[in-house]
């Protein structure tokens, strides 16, 4: 797709070519469209009873469970949110979710495959760990399970929460509160660009009584509320800050992991670049404390886009530029980087419904050993949910003719000098990642593309 002076290419073909492979399942933890859940496993959870004998075999040879946890190289992924969620019921049918745990292995090719996956949160005869060396059949049905709860929970938390409904509380809260001549409007607002328009066609078609997600998710229905409340609730700070996020996640040196490569770099340019313009702005700890405006600003947020809660790690106000700078830092980077991150590969990772079904129509299941391609193909979503599903994905993947990118700012609301200096070199530092980026792409059959700045919309817009 051609816009602007801007080539979008989508690749749902390769992804049709490798969906059955353990360890493209494996990449898409680390690349695809939900790549925050991954985590550093030093201990099997209680209710996920796997152990050396079930996972020692695809293991390295004379290792154990134990040792490769102490090296690093076990993960973990936990859909806890969506446990006890009430299914929806599509054309009169009642669908179902799973609430997976699924365990992966770093091997000696640096392949993260997984190992153990169970379907249900609370271990039971009828709840099996399903193993790579199970029938085949069982092998792939317990990964469309998971992929499909991946869907469902990466479209609520990921994508629509910690994105879209985030940069709401921000955009608002810059229209209450902040003058369009201060400078953190000046600099907020080309951020906020289309994104009230965008949610509310969300609210209209996507997640209201009778829209998308009732037509073709599992959670549609009552249960979408609910993962958003207990996404909202477990949602904090530092999850939003993705330096931090990676360190508590002891994902800092897993391998080919480009989400966090590519978005560390972005954070520090986009960090920089704030700190360049406070410099001018506030030159000491007390200009913040000052600024009545932006006290109201970071109070705003507080109150009505985190309900108070203080456990959620957000400031409700500010005492030194510093801590002004990286919540601008995260700001920014949730309205911009965040959301192309989590949006611009759905039509590539889901427009095959066997790599990211909507919905499941039958139960998880209960026995090993009995899965036939035909219970496969009678689970997995209908051709209707599946049509409602692509042509959403499709429109949210394809950005808009008056595309912005990153770090463009046509309407240069900044008159003086040195902060227009400061957004010319915010944009050198974001060409030159561009380009590291796509030198790295170079002969990669499927290239890592969503946090390419000239590909990046400066906002929530789509």
């Amino acid at each position: 797709m051609q816009c602007c002076d801007v080539l979008f290419v989508y690749n749902p073909e390769y992804v049709h070519k490798k969906w059955k492979e353990d360890d493209f399942f494996g990449y898409q933890y680390l690349n695809g469209t939900n790549p925050v859940m991954i985590k550093k496993c030093k201990q099997i959870p209680s209710n996920f009873p796997v152990t050396n004998s079930m996972v020692s075999g695809f293991l390295e040879k004379s290792s154990s469970l134990q040792k490769e946890m102490e090296k690093g190289n076990i993960f973990l992924v936990d859909y806890q949110l969506l446990d006890d969620i009430p299914a929806n019921t599509i054309h009169g049918r009642t669908q179902y979710i799973a609430a997976p745990l699924c365990l992966l292995y770093k091997d000696t090719h640096n392949k993260l495959k997984p190992i153990a996956i169970q379907l249900k949160q609370t271990a039971d005869p009828e709840n099996p760990i399903f193993l790579p060396n199970d029938k085949e059949e069982d092998w792939l049905l317990a990964k469309i399970f998971v992929r499909s709860a991946d869907f469902n929970l990466f479209e609520l938390d990921a994508h629509l929460l910690r994105t879209h409904l985030l940069a709401e509380v921000f955009c608002m809260a810059t229209l209450r509160h902040l003058a369009s001549v201060h400078p953190l409007y000046k600099l907020l607002i080309p951020h906020m660009r289309y994104t009230l328009q965008i949610n509310i066609m969300a609210r209209n078609n996507l997640i209201n009584e009778g829209g998308l997600f009732d037509k073709a998710l599992s959670t549609g229905g009552n249960g979408m509320f609910k993962v958003l409340q207990k996404a909202q609730d477990s949602m904090t700070y530092s999850s939003l800050c993705l330096p931090d996020d990676i360190k508590a996640r002891g994902v800092e040196d897993i391998p080919c992991y480009y989400y966090r490569d590519d978005g560390i770099k972005l954070w520090a340019v986009i960090n920089r670049f704030v700190q360049s313009l406070l410099k001018y702005y506030y030159p000491n700890d007390s200009d913040v404390l000052e600024d009545t405006e932006l006290q109201g600003w970071i109070n705003d947020i507080f109150c009505e886009g985190f309900l108070q809660r203080e456990e959620s790690g957000i400031p409700n106000s500010f005492s030194t530029v510093n801590e002004l700078n990286k919540f601008l830092t995260m700001v920014i980077f949730t309205c911009s980087v965040q959301h192309s991150a989590v949006n611009s590969g759905q039509f590539d990772f889901c427009a095959w419904v066997l790599n990211a079904s909507p919905t499941m129509q039958r139960p998880p299941p209960t026995k090993k050993g009995e899965t036939t391609m035909e219970d496969i193909f009678q689970s997995i979503a209908d051709v209707g949910s599946t049509v409602d599903i692509l042509a959403a994905i499709w429109l949210l993947s394809s950005p808009f003719s008056d595309f912005i990118k990153l770090g463009d700012y046509p309407a240069k609301r900044f008159t003086e000098e040195y902060p227009q200096k400061m957004i010319d070199q915010f944009q050198l530092d974001l060409k030159k990642i561009d380009k590291e980026i796509a030198h790295r792409n170079k002969g990669q059959e499927f290239g890592y593309t969503y946090m390419r700045p000239s590909l990046m919309e400066n906002s929530v817009a789509i």
